[in-house]
């Protein structure tokens, strides 16, 4: 899958991970896209969730997605047509995305390159970046943090066979090496049920499970 760049517009395939879009918008000069950089993960699921981070979302630079219907219709959404909402779309589960088309605004190299470090530094420096994990687990809730609410509920550091709650980031789950579909989704059920009794906030899935549910 390639990146190419026309004007303020960068083209993506499906596979591309996010930070190269990121970059690749950066080298022209092209201001709007840097949240990529802070975006883990590829473009397809960057549509199919409306991935974003550090002020950014997918919505707001998408000009239009391409994919496949099940019946191998090939299919074009527009912006307005994917249904955005937060870390959600629309478009029907069994549409396989293939390429993006998104847009920026002209802007200085030096000003991009400078925030695409500042997101970097601090990924690695509140993010689990470097342990195996799916990113963010749980969305955050109208008025709160995720995070926070799963400190509060006192399970930071909490482990269900492989899979353990993060030390550094309370919404990320770490595979400590042998974790299963059923530890991470233990894991994660035990989390909700002690962020529910404490605050009385029930969390919502984030990621996109497959296996144990």
């Amino acid at each position: 899958n390639a990146v190419t760049v026309e004007g303020t517009r960068v083209h993506a395939g499906t596979a591309v991970p996010d930070v190269k879009v990121a970059r690749a918008a950066a080298d022209a000069s092209i201001a709007g896209l840097s949240f990529f950089r802070g975006v883990p993960g590829a473009i397809g699921g960057a549509l199919r969730m409306n991935a974003g981070a550090y002020g950014g979302e997918t919505k707001d630079v998408l000009v239009y997605a391409t994919g496949v219907a099940r019946d191998g219709d090939l299919v074009t959404y527009t912006n307005e047509e994917m249904g955005f909402s937060y870390r959600h779309s629309g478009v029907p589960d069994d549409v396989i995305f293939t390429s993006a088309l998104f847009e920026g605004k002209a802007g200085d190299r030096a000003v991009i390159a400078a925030e695409m470090d500042k997101i970097t530094e601090s990924r690695e420096a509140t993010q689990p970046i470097k342990s195996r994990t799916g990113g963010s687990t749980f969305k955050n809730p109208p008025g709160h943090k995720a995070w926070q609410l799963i400190d509060a509920a006192g399970c930071r550091g909490l482990v269900v066979g492989g899979a353990q709650v993060s030390e550094l980031h309370c919404n990320f789950l770490l595979n400590l090496g042998a974790a299963t579909a059923k530890d991470i989704e233990t894991l994660g059920e035990t989390v909700r049920e002690k962020v529910q009794a404490t605050s009385g906030v029930v969390l919502e899935w984030e990621i996109k499970r497959i296996g144990i549910q």
